[in-house]
């Protein structure tokens, strides 16, 4: 069988509008989507939810956007969900982080603070320093959500052993 290919992720966000305001602007991604309300009911979507979330779930919102190679962010944000400053525990199961992928490393970040997140690490960091100008960082979005930005593909990126 071959390597499957990468679809999207889902992000929980107390912010619906900011979350799509932020992630269309920071990332220049294209709202598939604008936010729209789920509601408990028969319908295909009701009865998916159901499956996912177990009975009683209400209702939620969500908006879909794309990466430029189509892959899609889905942004939820539920009655329920607050926004809480919680500590950064990288050790808990479960997805820690996300990355996407620019070469103007420095300008995204920017953008990214402009737009309410921040840089997470003191600097940009480089893979093979003085051999290749492959480089790497990790932010944040307003809500706390991991995100980290390579300046070239992964495959590139460690398929000489970025860690030697």
């Amino acid at each position: 069988m071959a390597a499957i290919t990468f679809s999207h992720i889902g992000i929980t966000v107390p912010d619906l509008e900011k979350a799509v305001e932020f992630y269309s602007k920071a990332f220049d991604l294209y709202v598939i989507m604008p936010p729209t309300e789920i509601l408990h009911d028969d319908s295909a979507i009701g009865q998916m939810c159901d499956d996912v979330f177990g009975e009683g779930w209400g209702s939620f919102r969500i908006a879909h956007l794309s990466t430029g190679d189509g892959v899609g962010i889905e942004l939820f944000e539920f009655p329920n969900t607050n926004a809480e400053s919680n500590a950064f525990e990288y050790w808990r199961p479960g997805l820690f982080h996300f990355c996407l992928q620019d070469e103007n490393l420095e300008e995204r970040v920017r953008r990214i603070e402009e737009l309410g997140g921040r840089q997470r690490m003191q600097q940009v960091r480089k893979y093979y320093p003085g051999e290749k100008p492959y480089r790497m960082v990790y932010c944040e979005d307003p809500f706390g959500n991991i995100v980290e930005l390579y300046s070239h593909s992964y495959e590139l990126t460690y398929s000489a052993g970025a860690y030697v």
